[in-house]
């Protein structure tokens, strides 16, 4: 298994998707790619999905579709799936949810799936929060992950600036086309955010 290492983007879009809806269900999904020695999966960014009906077939194909088209123009692959549930204390997975992660690992061998853990969204975000499995030998298996301090002090920062409300997911993006679900503006936000001093 590679190790799966989580950039400030990829990290702090679920984080904020988290906390825009923190009365809803969301999820969504994690491009990246995996370094030249297949040793490393690098989570590069997260395209939030939906956070009203998340196992509404017609729209997680059109999604699915639409992103998977939009990472091959970067050069990546879609390599994971993510969900935080609406209870703070509920980490289990769905059977759609399941489904959907297997999907993308008949696609991307080496794919990740993570559960937030909504306990542990601070203003501080002292921990990452995060639960992470990834594929192998055809079962989702927990894995060690990393997350600089620096990734988790820039998430605190956004928190603070309430930078969630112009996160973007793919159920804002159907409701309104003019809302763009690829977040140019959150992407430099975080970027700007994350950038050494």
């Amino acid at each position: 298994m590679a190790e799966v290492t989580l950039s400030a983007r990829a990290y702090c879009k679920m984080i904020l998707h988290a906390a825009k809806y923190p009365h809803c269900a969301i999820n969504g999904l994690l491009l990246g790619r995996l370094s030249k020695d297949k040793d490393e999966l690098l989570v590069t960014d997260a395209v939030p999905l939906f956070h009203v009906c998340l196992q509404v077939s017609p729209m997680a194909e059109i999604a699915l579709t639409q992103v998977d088209h939009a990472a091959a123009n970067e050069n990546l692959s879609i390599a994971g799936y993510y969900v935080a549930n609406e209870s703070i204390s509920d980490l289990s997975i769905d059977k759609a949810a399941n489904k959907i992660a297997d999907k993308i690992a008949e696609n991307f061998s080496s794919a990740c799936f993570i559960v937030v853990d909504n306990k542990h969204l601070t203003l501080s975000m002292e921990t990452a929060g995060i639960a992470v499995s990834q594929y192998n030998d055809g079962k989702w298996r927990g894995k060690d992950f990393k997350v600089d301090n620096e990734v988790l002090d820039t998430a605190a920062a956004l928190l603070e600036q309430r930078a969630f409300k112009t996160l973007v997911d793919f159920d804002n993006h159907l409701d309104d086309v003019s809302q763009d679900w690829k977040n140019k503006e959150l992407n430099k936000l975080i970027d700007d955010a994350a950038a050494p001093s």
